[in-house]
């Protein structure tokens, strides 16, 4: 009876991490925090402390030490401490996740809840980029981002980074599924049907990075995974590439968008220059190398790119004033330094890598399904949102918590997930 009460309360707690999401940045803190509590108290009773020699856990653990360093030798420190500080609370999700998937066998309704939310929120998309406005009322031309897609989040056009952070997961768990060989090609057709509704829902918020990620996602989870055959692969192939030509080619702002914005200023040797001049995600790109070049070794600090950029805007060349250079390599050289880069990035790569032998080993769709989203958080020169932000790395820590929890050979409460 204890422990079913238990796997409610978890389960609860995990089906609701988008539903958080989609409300707000505070709701979303407090149910991890409440999560959080829940694990520290159940350590505590369990007084079992063997996942503390998992290399996972004390890697994490190393990382977060170095960031408490980051906030010391910020340029300024108080806006550091709460973004570094509160990196704990990941760290926490991280070993919930894992516990969840290690003492809990039916770890299929939380993955339905969500799928259920992302369905929502895909046919929500489908409604405002139809009628103007989603089902709430919010929608494009009533704010700052004309014809863009905002869905549920009202004033920030993110829905389509929202879908890629819990899209590649849900995939992954229908694959899952044990099916009998003669219901797997209705699933592969399911599977197909859902990717084209999801990558052309990506499209259609013009989110123009996104829509690059989710289609380089998509090429990942099915080219990796061995569960589909040369020519299975092949047809999802050739279906992305049609499914981004015809809705491109279906819309004038689509095509405004993605073509006379992006495609032919960089193929048009006319149009390079201006286009490499004036581009606003050029200036962050400039802007950000400057903040590196200025402060090569360290970085101002976690959170300070903002500060530096805002108050040196006239005296330091290339400065363009942001929250963050939006490109990631460029965030983390600015604000972390080459040491801190390094660092930093060679742990989480090699916690990503060290473990994808075994998913592809194992078939284990659900794991590559957080692979896929994993990677392409990690595209060079593409435009990104900052990777400390509440939004990016709750989504990030959602998928690489599920991606080392949900194979038992890395499974920090496995003793012998390190074995490997």
């Amino acid at each position: 009876m204890k422990k079913d009460l238990e796997y409610k309360l978890i389960v609860i707690l995990l089906s609701f991490l988008p539903i958080s999401i989609i409300i707000g940045q505070a709701v979303s803190l407090l149910n991890i925090v409440i999560i959080s509590i829940f694990i520290i108290t159940k350590i505590i009773i369990l007084k079992n402390y063997d996942f503390t020699k998992s290399q996972s856990f004390i890697l994490l653990l190393i990382l977060y030490l170095y960031l408490l360093f980051n906030t010391f030798i910020s340029l300024d420190a108080g806006f550091s401490f709460l973004r570094n500080f509160g990196f704990v609370r990941f760290i926490l999700l991280f070993l919930a996740v894992n516990y969840f998937f290690f003492y809990f066998k039916n770890q299929v309704f939380f993955l339905k809840v969500w799928s259920l939310v992302i369905l929502i929120v895909l046919i929500d998309s489908y409604i405002e980029y139809s009628f103007g406005s989603n089902i709430l009322g919010y929608g494009y031309g009533k704010d700052n981002y004309k014809e863009r897609i905002v869905s549920f989040f009202k004033d920030e056009p993110i829905v389509a980074g929202y879908l890629n952070g819990f899209f590649f997961l849900i995939l992954g768990s229908l694959l899952s599924i044990n099916l009998k060989k003669s219901q797997n090609n209705k699933m592969f057709i399911i599977c197909i049907i859902l990717s084209l509704l999801f990558l052309t829902c990506v499209i259609m918020t013009g989110e123009r990075s996104n829509t690059i990620k989710a289609t380089i996602g998509l090429s990942i989870f099915y080219f990796i995974n061995s569960k589909f055959s040369i020519k299975q692969r092949l047809i999802i192939f050739l279906s992305l590439i049609l499914v981004i030509v015809t809705v491109v080619s279906s819309s004038s702002y689509l095509k405004y968008r993605y073509m006379e914005r992006i495609i032919n200023p960089i193929l048009s040797s006319d149009k390079r220059e201006n286009f490499l001049k004036e581009n606003i995600y050029i200036k962050h790109y400039n802007s950000g190398y400057a903040v590196f070049k200025n402060y090569p070794w360290f970085g101002v600090g976690n959170k300070n790119y903002r500060n530096e950029t805002n108050n040196n805007r006239f005296t330091k060349k290339n400065y363009f004033p942001d929250t963050h250079p939006h490109q990631i390599y460029l965030e983390f050289l600015s604000e972390h330094g080459i040491v801190g880069t390094i660092f930093f990035l060679s742990i989480i790569f090699f916690l990503i890598f060290k473990n994808i032998k075994s998913c592809i080993t194992s078939k284990n769709s659900l794991q590559l399904g957080a692979f896929s989203f994993l990677i392409i958080n990690f595209l060079p020169i593409l435009p990104s949102g900052a990777f400390f932000s509440d939004f990016n790395i709750t989504l990030f820590f959602i998928n690489f918590s599920i991606f080392i929890a949900c194979n038992p050979s890395s499974n920090i409460f496995n003793n012998k997930s390190d074995d490997n």
